[in-house]
């Protein structure tokens, strides 16, 4: 089953182009599973495995107070792998072709406001020096382009083009896009550049952002200055760099600017995955409706 395992992984890297984040998280599922089958039904064939056996994991994990969305996400993993070995023939039926995801909340995103992202660039104090630049840049970048969490961290130097104001970032599935920069952005990047060149040592040189100590930025400590940054202009629950991608969408979105336009920008295979930010435009449009309409109005 290892081999299988392995082969399963090459699949999902290089056929699939999955990212690094998700191939791990879908073969730890798969492991998890196979754990739990051998501990509680003696068995580690996954080749031989039916619904009931699944449904009983299923029934573990919402035990274990696991939410349904992380459930519905393990099953997924599952799915996949499931999918994998009927491609290449090591089955011939899905235990999964039946099964139906569990019900989970739509939890509603909450972008950031207008007034909290001019705060948080024109109005907090940023630490002098390169990590203060560096970190200001970071969270335009983010609210100006829409950018993803992993795009901006191996964002290389090759990849900035500021003689035309933009530049190309690497999606999902490895499919490129070239963003256009605002002018306001490429004076940041000037400045940015210029204090990166006084750092002592820069091992991961080709990367453009990297830490004080010369090495390409991580995920969690992008996170963390996000967080921390927004969490002194805002009270919102989750401050991240999704909300901020959220809220790049948002406000686009209700300064009147077209859904595919920003599908384009921020890199959706689909208008259905750009749908999901219309749902804080609503709530803008509702209210300019309601503030607007004759018929409102005029029945006060």
């Amino acid at each position: 089953m290892e081999n299988s395992k392995a082969a399963f992984q090459d699949y999902l890297q290089l056929e699939k182009k999955y990212s690094p984040h998700t191939v791990i998280a879908y073969i730890n599922d798969v492991v998890t599973f196979e754990s739990f089958i051998k501990s509680e039904f003696d068995s580690d064939d996954l080749l031989e495995v039916n619904y009931s056996l699944i449904r009983s994991w299923i029934v573990a994990l919402v035990d274990n107070e696991i939410s349904n969305t992380s459930v519905n996400r393990k099953i997924a993993s599952l799915k996949s792998y499931y999918k994998f070995l009927l491609k290449t023939k090591q089955i011939e039926v899905s235990p999964l072709l039946k099964h139906k995801s569990l019900k989970a909340p739509k939890t509603l995103q909450i972008p950031f406001s207008e007034k909290e992202l001019d705060e948080v660039l024109h109005q907090i104090k940023y630490p002098d020096g390169f990590e203060g630049v560096r970190d200001k840049l970071i969270i335009d970048l983010f609210y100006s382009t829409g950018i993803r969490r992993t795009e901006l961290i191996h964002l290389k130097m090759i990849n900035i083009d500021l003689s035309n104001a933009t530049l190309k970032v690497l999606g999902k599935r490895n499919k490129e896009r070239i963003l256009p920069l605002l002018p306001i952005i490429t004076n940041q990047f000037k400045l940015y550049l210029t204090e990166r060149a006084y750092l002592e040592r820069i091992t991961d040189s080709e990367y453009f952002f990297v830490t004080l100590k010369g090495v390409k930025m991580n995920d969690s400590l992008v996170y963390r200055l996000i967080n921390h940054y927004l969490g002194s202009v805002s009270e919102k629950v989750k401050k991240s760099p999704h909300i901020l991608r959220h809220t790049f969408a948002t406000h686009l979105l209700n300064n009147g600017a077209d859904l595919n336009s920003v599908k384009e920008l921020l890199g959706h295979s689909s208008l259905a995955s750009t749908q999901i930010y219309t749902q804080s435009s609503l709530s803008e449009l509702k209210k300019v409706y309601v503030d607007a309409h004759p018929r409102n109005i005029n029945s006060v």
